[in-house]
């Protein structure tokens, strides 16, 4: 059974992650509307993996025998002034994502929750990954400039990334015969 306070911080995250996915999606309509369907692309996948970060955290609370309790979804912002702009609130996004995630596995190790705390460790590895791959898109976008040509290339890079389903999601939909 998770600790009070273990789930507490679960159903903060599983919010805070519905709230990352409702940011990038916001970010993808951005786009969209700069005829950018590549960045739109991108953002897209951006908040399908948020989503599935939320259901893999929604499943573990559940496993462990606690309760999810979803509460109201913050409104994200809708309007930036550039592709860059995005991107940068995207970096910082995400390494506020990283301390929370960060502050739970500490809070685990408080706890002595050892399964959590192994739990968290593919989220951590996971958000090493998130940071480097806004840290890329930012700087890639600062050598675009405002250079229509550049931001050409740079939007077509953006629209071959595809989803994958992260590896806990397809092991819970295995195990649930999905």
């Amino acid at each position: 059974m998770l600790d009070q306070r273990m789930q507490d911080a679960f159903n903060k995250q599983i919010n805070w992650e519905f709230y990352s996915g409702y940011l990038y999606l916001s970010m993808a309509s951005k786009f969209a509307d700069t005829g950018m369907s590549g960045g739109q692309s991108w953002m897209t996948v951006q908040y399908q993996e948020e989503l599935a970060h939320a259901r893999i955290m929604f499943t573990y609370v559940l496993t462990r025998g606690g309760r999810v309790l979803l509460e109201a979804i913050e409104k994200p912002e809708a309007d930036w002034p550039s592709g860059l702009a995005m991107f940068e609130e995207a970096l910082a996004h995400e390494e506020g994502v990283t301390a929370r995630i960060h502050d739970m596995a500490s809070l685990a190790l408080e706890l002595k929750d050892h399964a959590t705390y192994n739990f968290l460790q593919w989220f951590i590895a996971e958000q090493v990954e998130e940071e480097e791959t806004a840290m890329d898109m930012v700087q890639k976008f600062k050598m675009a400039g405002e250079h229509p040509a550049g931001l050409y290339q740079l939007d077509k890079e953006l629209a071959t990334r595809v989803y994958a389903a992260p590896s806990p999601l397809v092991a819970l939909d295995a195990a649930a015969g999905a």
